[in-house]
């Protein structure tokens, strides 16, 4: 899968930007070039959809069919899903989702919705919820949100990075695709986090810390992006939920 996201609307740590990717003798290509890419690779079983100059989403079926991976979109809200819910069952019965046909991805968006409208717990308490490996990105085309999340097992993969001159925000579970279109300025995404692009990252598993950018230098002795580990000496100020601040995508895990 491959998500890129305008850099007006996704606000990553500075950190993931390493000043070594102009420098290094491979610069970060344009977003069409890393879209290409990756079609190129996929050619038979790859498809994308442009939302303006806002996001590309960019899907291909696996080959592999013990590897799960799923495309949905609803009501303007699309999930790139991949890995396997062991409780999915569970899950869809607590959201009243009782059709047979029900995926993952579809249980995302459903979740997603129900945090975004109605808030009635924080996303890390939902994200603590889901068992199995999975990773997965949401875009929400109504509020030009990403919301995205990696389980805590390493069972699925996840790289993110900031792509050319323009500083767009490239996901992938590729990490070629992403080394080719990032440079140096990408990154594993964090196992057991959570990142949203009004709130930023965040570990669902230790809410009530704060993230730590940790440099990353590879095996050419140049810095890349940033690791991020929980800090566990730091903690998140806790701030009441009221009115509009009351929404989980706007509001601190308490």
């Amino acid at each position: 899968m491959l998500a890129i996201f305008q850099k007006a609307f996704v606000h990553p740590p500075a950190e993931l930007n390493s000043p070594a990717s102009h420098f290094s003798g491979k610069t970060p290509k344009l977003p069409g070039e890393t879209l290409s890419d990756f079609l190129s690779l996929h050619k038979d079983t790859a498809f994308s959809m442009n939302f303006g100059a806002s996001a590309v989403l960019a899907y291909s079926r696996p080959n592999n069919s013990l590897r799960q991976r799923l495309f949905c979109g609803i009501d303007g809200v699309y999930c790139m899903f991949l890995g396997r819910l062991s409780n999915l069952c569970t899950l869809n019965r607590q959201y009243g989702l009782t059709g047979k046909n029900t995926s993952e991805a579809m249980f995302v968006i459903e979740a997603y919705r129900t945090l975004r409208d109605r808030g009635p717990y924080p996303a890390d308490q939902v994200l603590r919820g889901l068992e199995g490996s999975y990773a997965f990105v949401v875009y929400d085309t109504q509020t030009s949100s990403v919301f995205s999340a990696l389980s805590s097992d390493g069972g699925e993969s996840l790289y993110w990075g900031i792509s050319g001159d323009d500083g767009s925000v490239v996901m992938s579970d590729d990490v070629k695709i992403i080394k080719q279109g990032c440079a140096k300025s990408f990154a594993p995404f964090p196992t057991g986090c959570m990142f949203h692009s009004e709130t930023g990252l965040k570990s669902f598993e230790h809410p009530k810390n704060k993230m730590k950018a940790m440099q990353r230098i590879d095996s050419e002795g140049v810095i890349c992006g940033a690791n991020f580990k929980v800090d566990a000496c730091s903690k998140v100020n806790a701030i009441p939920r009221r009115g509009s601040e009351a929404n989980w995508a706007l509001a601190n895990s308490r």
